[in-house]
């Protein structure tokens, strides 16, 4: 019985134990499918689909490929939301992304009074405080402001080319923002004149890489006109404007037509700025070109609000006296007339008193005439040094005490108009002020007609006969790039570019040809030139090419102390590597021993082997003296090595 019972007992707590596993069992399957299905349904809802569940007792494990890790990590939030963090478990991969698009680079470099400010995404392997640093060395003043974010990424092949370009065009550029991305460049601008404006087109224009799209938009400002002014006269050659000045399009359109109606045939054009006294001064311009078609020959002179009409001599004085009163009462209030009938010049009895000045095409200035007192002939030739060359003023006037008061002012007044000239002849009387001869300045009448009236009173006679030559435009006349090489090799085949015996220092006749050659490139403005040194074979191969590179830098080192652009003409030396003749003879030797210029354009890249000095190459107008003797010379160097130093070009 008592085994029994023990066994009995036993039995109990077997089963009791079986029911308690089987219940565990149970109450954890349970639990893991409740778990799985609450974080699937919470997965779902948040739309990660490819995400696995795999459940093995509290532990979550989660499986499957990410499509990128922003989607694995909202997975284990998701899962973390539903049970226990700490029970989830990561076991996901996220998906290779094969095909990654690279970013778009691009830059906007933002001048103006305030700095430099640089804004866009730049490539990691750009040298961007090379970059800065270079921005900086165009002008020391200037405050940048660095924006730019960079993507670890390949650059684009022509990257670089555009950047290029950013920083040539800001050489010449004051107030601008220049867009650049790989396959565009866009620069917008403002410049002081249309002159100024014609020339930025062209050099950046010339400046494009090649295979670039350009969008210029360079914008001059309408110029303020002091005093707005504005002359229009008709006499024995017929209808004509001295100067023409209006504050829009339309005021200019109706002004010409005036003009046309009074019989003008010859092409005009007003000059549109700011400074208008009143909306209504193409009304009162019209009117007034209307009254001195009626009194037959005239002038009429605009200056602000003052109107001055003078009639001809012989004009009957009832037909002035109906026209100006006519004008009078047509005019708007704001504007004061004041009309004046020329007499006869016997009826002045004005004496026969003029001075003249005389403006050669080479620059020389001949003055002759008559003036007050010494001193008043010493302050004139001053002017005149100073307006004019100073070793190019020729003067020849006699000190007269009969002149007018005013005279020395007049004849100051006529010098300055006359240096709007490049050739021709002012001549100053007592009552008028005549000027006429060729210019390069295509406002230069409107220019001198408004100097004129402000200085001399808008009642004066003066007579303007300039015309503008297209030849004599500096900004229309610029040389091309290759014209520019042409010159310069032309002075250098005719005179050789030659040094002192075995250094890089160039003698008497070579300092001479460079600053011929340094005159072209100032009027050729910014070139991308390539400064090239070649030597014979005599001597050692290195020894020839550090002696080419030295010669090569002392030109350009040259061409700086003489003012000239070289922010993008590099030195580089060849040595003995390109001969153009046999170096057997010493004729062959003679000719290979030289020194070349060539324009540089975007295809032929940057040449190899530039070693040119970076602090030398950043400063464009550095005056320092020609560079030292080379300290690469080979004591061993033969003594045709020497020669060669002596004569290379």
């Amino acid at each position: 019985m008592r085994l029994s019972s023990l066994f009995a007992i036993l039995g109990v707590f077997v089963a009791a134990a079986l029911i308690s596993l089987v219940s565990a069992r149970f109450a954890v399957a349970v639990i893991e499918e409740t778990s799985k299905t609450s974080v699937l349904n919470a997965l779902d809802d948040r739309g990660l689909i490819w995400a696995e569940i795999d459940i093995d007792g509290l532990q979550v494990y989660l499986s499957g490929t990410a499509p990128s890790e922003a989607a694995r990590f909202r997975a284990l939030s998701t899962a973390g939301s539903v049970v226990e963090a700490t029970r989830v478990i990561d076991q996901m991969l996220v998906e290779e992304r094969q095909n990654i698009a690279i970013p778009k680079f691009s830059m906007e470099i933002l001048r103006n009074d305030g700095g430099l400010s640089l804004i866009g995404l730049i490539p990691v392997s750009m040298d961007r405080e090379a970059f800065v640093s270079e921005l900086r060395q165009i002008n020391q003043n200037e405050e940048i402001s660095d924006f730019l974010e960079a993507a670890n990424y390949p650059a684009p092949e022509t990257w670089n080319d555009a950047i290029t370009y950013a920083v040539r065009s800001l050489t010449f550029l004051d107030s601008a923002k220049i867009s650049v991305n790989p396959e565009r460049i866009a620069v917008t601008a403002i410049t002081a004149s249309q002159n100024e404006k014609a020339s930025v087109e062209q050099q950046l224009a010339r400046l494009t890489p090649d295979g670039f799209g350009l969008s210029l938009d360079i914008s001059a400002p309408r110029p303020v006109i002091t005093p707005f002014t504005l002359r229009f006269l008709i006499d024995e050659n017929g209808p004509r404007f001295d100067a023409c000045s209006a504050d829009t399009k339309t005021a200019g359109d109706t002004i010409l037509a005036a003009a046309k109606v009074a019989g003008m045939t010859a092409e005009a054009n007003c000059i549109i700025g700011l400074g208008v006294p009143t909306p209504r001064w193409s009304e009162a311009v019209a009117m007034s070109v209307a009254a001195v078609s009626e009194l037959g020959q005239g002038t009429v002179t605009f200056s602000d609000a003052d109107i001055s009409i003078l009639a001809a001599e012989g004009t009957e004085q009832a037909r002035f006296d109906d026209v100006i009163g006519g004008l009078e009462n047509d005019l708007p209030d704001v504007f004061s007339l004041k009309a004046v009938l020329l007499e006869t010049q016997d009826a002045q009895d004005i004496e026969n008193l003029e001075f003249t000045a005389t403006l050669s095409p080479e620059g020389l200035l001949q003055l002759s005439g008559r003036l007050a007192t010494p001193v008043d002939r010493t302050t004139v030739d001053s002017f005149a040094m100073a307006r004019f060359r100073t070793d190019g003023v020729d003067m020849r006037a006699r000190v007269d005490d009969g002149v007018p008061d005013d005279w020395t002012y007049r004849v100051i007044t006529g010098l300055d108009a006359l240096s709007h000239l490049s050739n021709g002849i002012v001549s100053i009387t007592p009552d008028s002020v005549a000027i006429s001869g060729a210019t390069g300045e295509a406002d230069a009448n409107t220019n001198i007609a408004a100097l004129l009236a402000d200085k001399l009173g808008d009642s004066a006679q003066y007579d303007i006969k300039v015309r503008y030559q297209e030849a004599l435009d500096p900004v229309a006349t610029a040389p091309t790039p290759e014209e520019c090489e042409a010159q310069i090799n032309a002075i250098k085949d005719a005179r050789k570019i030659t040094f002192e015996p075995g250094s890089a220092r160039l003698d008497v006749t070579g300092k001479q040809i460079m600053d011929d050659i340094a005159e072209i490139l100032r009027e050729c403005g910014a070139l991308t030139m390539e400064i090239g040194g070649h030597t014979d074979s005599q001597g050692r191969e290195t020894m020839n090419q550090q002696l080419s590179q030295s010669r090569a830098q002392t030109v350009l080192n040259e061409l700086r102390m003489r003012r000239v652009l070289t922010g993008e003409i590099t030195a580089v030396g060849y040595g003995e590597s390109e001969p153009i003749a046999d170096n057997d003879t010493e004729e062959g030797r003679e000719a290979n021993r030289r020194i070349e210029f060539k324009v540089l354009h975007e295809e032929d890249g940057a040449p190899e082997g530039d070693e040119v000095d970076p602090e030398l190459a950043a400063a464009d107008q550095d005056t320092s003296e020609t560079a030292a003797e080379t300290d690469a010379e080979d004591p061993q160097a033969d003594d045709g090595d020497s020669e060669s130093a002596n004569e290379q070009n």
